[in-house]
């Protein structure tokens, strides 16, 4: 989330935290780049009026990411960008939109929607999988955020069900914890912790007999 208003941006990513989203925060145009730069992130909610780089132009620079149609075998991993901002006449909209955004929320909105859109605009992205996620008897929709195992109703903690997705989608590939780190929590996150095996067990133990999640040491865990 790129915002400059800090009492906001904290409040808006502590509640897609809670809502099993994994959030870094930037304060202004600057800094927002600097962290596109060094990581990969899925959507990217973007104010306009920021200090350092313009929402707008840090919009096109997001969208000129974009791999050529020439290169065809290049992936495309750019990130979706959903402006969040005070400007919402249909004027602001088509500014927004011509920049380059991929969806427009004017403020003040309603949280439920923001999620609902963050949520939409993942499943748009060129690598995207489809919304219901199907392994090995798991079935997982991040939308109503219900999980089941052979028509059993699994409830699990927001980490943990943030987990199972990661190792779904991921699936029948491997991720290690710093894979699961990376993707589950956010960049303060304490590599030394044991927070990743600790919530990799309980989520072992909720999905229940016979095992389907297994740990290759060295290498990580997947759902096979």
């Amino acid at each position: 989330m790129v915002e400059d208003a800090r009492a906001l941006a904290e409040v808006v990513a502590e509640g897609l935290r809670d809502a099993g989203m994994a959030v870094d925060v930037a304060y202004d145009g600057i800094e927002g780049a600097a962290r596109l730069d060094r990581n990969r992130y899925e959507v990217v909610v973007l104010d306009r009026d920021l200090p350092g780089i313009h929402g707008d132009a840090l919009c096109r620079m997001i969208t000129d990411g974009r791999p050529s149609r020439t290169l065809a075998d290049e992936p495309d991993d750019r990130a979706m960008v959903l402006m969040l901002t005070a400007a919402g006449a249909p004027e602001d909209r088509v500014d927004g939109l011509s920049a380059g955004a991929d969806d427009y929320l004017a403020k003040p909105f309603h949280f439920p929607e923001l999620i609902l859109r963050i949520h939409a605009l993942a499943r748009r992205r060129p690598q995207a999988r489809p919304r219901t996620l199907r392994v090995a008897g798991i079935e997982l929709d991040p939308v109503r955020r219900t999980v089941s195992r052979a028509g059993r109703r699994v409830e699990l903690s927001v980490k943990e069900f943030a987990v199972l997705a990661a190792l779904l989608r991921a699936s029948p590939g491997y991720l290690s914890a710093e894979d699961l780190l990376d993707r589950v929590w956010d960049e303060h996150a304490d590599p030394f912790t044991n927070t990743v095996t600790v919530t990799v067990g309980r989520l072992r133990r909720k999905l229940g007999e016979p095992p389907v999640l297994t740990t290759l040491p060295g290498v990580g865990y997947r759902i096979a």
